[in-house]
């Protein structure tokens, strides 16, 4: 597939599967061996695993949504860099709902192989979601 196919493939991933909420579009679009490297989530490890954890981020903030703002792609590979937003309106792994506005920058690379996405890795800072749901405290500048 070339390299425009794999970034309409990690678009339609991102709009109709994580902005839709659909789990249909996960098992049309990611492999039955998917593979998903996310050090924050280790229990979402596969295809099934992306999808239980994903509806419970849509369960805590059911405005989430993500813009992609960079697709940059190279061989089977995507990367993109993108911005989320949603409010905290429902539990989130035991946190209980805040009603704060939260965002996220996030970066995450696709690995695409015969139309099916085989590898997520995703990069975000969880800390700082933490930090803007108030759950950790707001880090202190050091004294000069």
């Amino acid at each position: 597939m070339s390299i425009e196919q794999n970034k309409a493939i990690v678009l339609r991933l991102l709009e109709e599967g994580f902005n839709a909420n659909d789990p249909a579009v996960f098992d049309q679009l990611l492999a039955e061996d998917f593979v998903n490297h996310d050090p924050a989530q280790p229990t979402a490890t596969d295809r099934e695993g992306l999808k239980r954890y994903w509806a419970t981020v849509c369960a805590a903030f059911p405005d989430g949504h993500t813009t992609a703002e960079d697709l940059i792609g190279e061989g089977e590979k995507v990367v993109k860099r993108s911005s989320w937003r949603g409010t905290h309106t429902g539990e989130l792994q035991g946190i209980p709902p805040t009603g704060k506005q939260v965002t996220l920058d996030t970066v995450s690379t696709y690995r695409i192989a015969d139309g099916k996405v085989r590898e997520i890795w995703w990069g975000y800072d969880n800390l700082g979601l933490l930090r803007q749901l108030g759950v950790l405290p707001q880090p202190t500048p050091a004294a000069a």
